[in-house]
């Protein structure tokens, strides 16, 4: 360590008489030798691996840069807005929903006579007008017009008159009776219930 102090401030004193010579303008008075003998023992100083400083690599997870206390539950709030939006993901509103409502266009347009209506009545497709006609209209309107308005205005409107569709038979249900056996998953009674195919209405038992 004293040589290397030595070195050290042999090589200060060298570099400080080159900078007094170009500060004051003469040429330095130097040996060549001497300037090479303190280049080397800079490189020495430099070169020798105990003025280096060891240092060691550390890899943190990604999640900690974000969450440093680690991963937090979400609360009760925090889910159910999570699941709000999920569901308003599902539902989102498409470009025909600001469209206006087009007329009605009959498939097989014939002359009728002029007793009969010519045009559609008016406001024909809101829930109101759609509550005001009978179950068979409604019937019909749900089993032949699918995929439109009138179809979901017409179940709209059943589903107030207390009827339930059953996806698995695909009929429409109404109660007859109070059930006689509710549980979670169904419930069993007496049921009314409208047979598309025969076109008319009809009673089940122990359904």
């Amino acid at each position: 360590q004293q040589q290397q102090q030595q070195q050290r401030d042999h090589s200060h004193q060298l570099a400080d008489g080159m900078s007094g010579a170009v500060g004051s303008g003469r040429p330095s008075s130097l040996p060549v030798s001497s300037v090479n003998d303190a280049r080397s023992s800079l490189n020495m100083s430099v070169s020798d691996p105990r003025n280096v400083i060891n240092t060691s690599e550390i890899r943190i997870q990604p999640l900690l840069g974000v969450a440093p206390l680690g991963p937090v539950q979400f609360t009760k709030e925090r889910m159910f807005h999570l699941a709000m939006l999920e569901a308003a993901y599902g539902h989102m509103p498409m470009t025909t929903d600001s469209e206006r409502t087009r007329t009605t266009v009959p498939r097989n347009p014939c002359i009728t006579p002029t007793y009969h209506h010519q045009h559609p009545p008016m406001q024909c497709d809101t829930f109101d007008f759609f509550q005001r006609l009978s179950p068979e209209t409604l019937f019909f309107i749900f089993y032949y017009h699918e995929g439109t308005k009138a179809q979901w205005l017409a179940a709209r409107s059943l589903k107030k008159q207390s009827w339930r569709f059953h996806v698995k038979h695909m009929m429409w249900f109404q109660r007859h009776e109070e059930p006689k056996l509710i549980t979670d998953e169904y419930e069993q009674g007496t049921y009314i219930y409208f047979d598309y195919e025969k076109w008319q209405q009809r009673m089940k038992e122990e359904l």
